[in-house]
């Protein structure tokens, strides 16, 4: 039954925003409340769910996002992203830009969760694909894919290192395998899965990018362009390597976890930006301020939709979805491996939340990992890959690619929803590969 429940209650999502035209935030909300009482969850406890999961959400990516869009358009509109922009595409050349882009998300991934990633990229996507004159979704895609690629086979990712230490895997052999997997994942899911798309072209969204095209002397250089972008990247890597190979108790490792919390490292990069991007560029500060507060309202309505997508998901993982559809898949007998991969997949597509799926699927594999002597660092790579399938609108992710993209849901579903998909389904295939060697 709650199989059933979920699957009506997508599809009223669907019919909410496609037929009826009802604003995402709204259509979210209303099935989010409709499943959890039709899931039998109290009525009492169905408000205060709603919010735990929006506020959850939004409580993680507020300030992020928010402060991800103010350095985007700080960039933006000095030129920096230009400039980035424009020595890519001189050296990598028009047509090959988007392998450039892909690379770039893979390093940025590995460091920060994707929503993080995203929010830091985008900018420098549309700036790519403006100067370039070449389709969004020629570089969305490819950056997209990578960094999503990170996020599930990839330590020190929080991701995959936090499954990791359930399975009590080797983070270093878990890195080694999960590259071995993740490389040619990435070029199949972001470069070439883009040729299969190339009938969806969207513009850009309006207040996301600044179309003014800057002469050489007005734009900050190269170097001052790529630093105050990589600020946040580079502390949270710090923070993620320190934790690994540093005492937790040192001082070191206590300033840089604090300096790599995203919420931190953003806030100093924005800092950094109001001088580099601003200031430095002759720029007053009440002129600042006046960017700051267009790319707040410009990304206003997308983190309420995100955090909609939040409450979704809290609903079916609170009303015990998650949990009874994992228990289900692990009693079906099947090899370790699979089974990893596919409660995972499961519980993402009900719940959403990729995270959650990993977490929760860990939780349900981990004995049957150590009863029956698989390879852990392996069973970490399955559930992550497994963890990223499909993406459902319960997922906060789908909303983010979709409103970024200016996307409907139909080329939503056949671009984000797909490459995660081959994303999923080619990490079980390379997982299964790499046991017949390694097992």
């Amino acid at each position: 039954m709650p199989l059933i429940i979920l699957a009506i209650g997508i599809l009223i999502l669907f019919f909410l925003i496609v037929r009826v035209k009802l604003n995402s935030f709204l259509a979210l909300l209303l099935v989010a409340g409709l499943v959890g009482l039709a899931e039998g969850m109290p009525v009492a406890k169905l408000i205060p769910t709603i919010e735990k999961g929006l506020g959850g959400t939004l409580g993680g990516l507020a300030i992020v996002v928010s402060f991800g869009a103010v350095l985007g358009k700080l960039m933006a509109e000095s030129g920096g992203a230009q400039r980035i922009a424009t020595t890519l595409i001189n050296v990598f050349g028009r047509q090959n830009v988007k392998w450039a882009v892909s690379l770039t998300g893979f390093i940025v991934g590995i460091a920060l969760f994707y929503e993080i990633g995203f929010v830091l990229l985008i900018p420098l996507v549309f700036t790519i694909a403006a100067e370039a004159k070449i389709p969004l979704l020629e570089v969305g895609i490819p950056m997209a894919a990578a960094l999503s690629v990170t996020h599930g086979f990839l330590p020190p990712h929080p991701g995959p290192t936090a499954i990791a230490v359930i399975y009590n895997a080797d983070i270093g052999m878990t890195l080694i395998y999960g590259a071995v997997i993740a490389v040619p994942t990435a070029i199949v899911a972001g470069p070439l899965f883009y040729n299969f798309t190339k009938d969806i072209n969207p513009t850009i969204p309006e207040g996301l990018y600044n179309p003014k095209i800057f002469t050489d002397e007005e734009m900050p250089s190269f170097g001052v362009s790529v630093f105050t972008a990589l600020v946040p990247v580079v502390l949270m890597a710090a923070s993620a390597i320190a934790k690994l190979v540093l005492d937790q108790a040192s001082t070191a490792a206590v300033v840089l976890e604090f300096l790599g919390q995203p919420d931190m490292a953003l806030t100093i990069s924005v800092a950094i930006a109001l001088y580099t991007f601003g200031l430095a560029r002759g720029k007053k500060m009440d002129e600042i301020m006046i960017t700051v507060k267009d790319a707040i309202l410009a990304i206003a309505m997308i983190l309420l939709i995100v955090g909609a997508g939040g409450a979704l998901k809290q609903i079916l993982i609170d009303s015990g979805v998650g949990t009874y559809i994992g228990t289900l898949v692990a009693d079906a007998g099947l090899a370790p491996l699979v089974l990893a991969w596919l409660v995972a997949a499961v519980i993402r597509t009900a719940c959403g939340s990729a995270t959650v799926a990993a977490l929760t699927a860990g939780g349900i594999a981990a004995p049957i990992c150590a009863a029956t002597g698989a390879n852990p660092e392996l069973m970490v790579l399955a559930t992550g890959a497994g963890s990223l399938i499909f993406s459902p609108p319960n997922d906060p992710g789908f909303w983010l690619f979709k409103e970024f993209f200016g996307l409907t849901v139909k080329e939503t579903m056949r671009t984000w929803c797909a490459l995660e998909t081959i994303i999923a389904v080619m990490g079980l295939i390379g997982v299964l590969v790499l046991n017949a060697f390694v097992a």
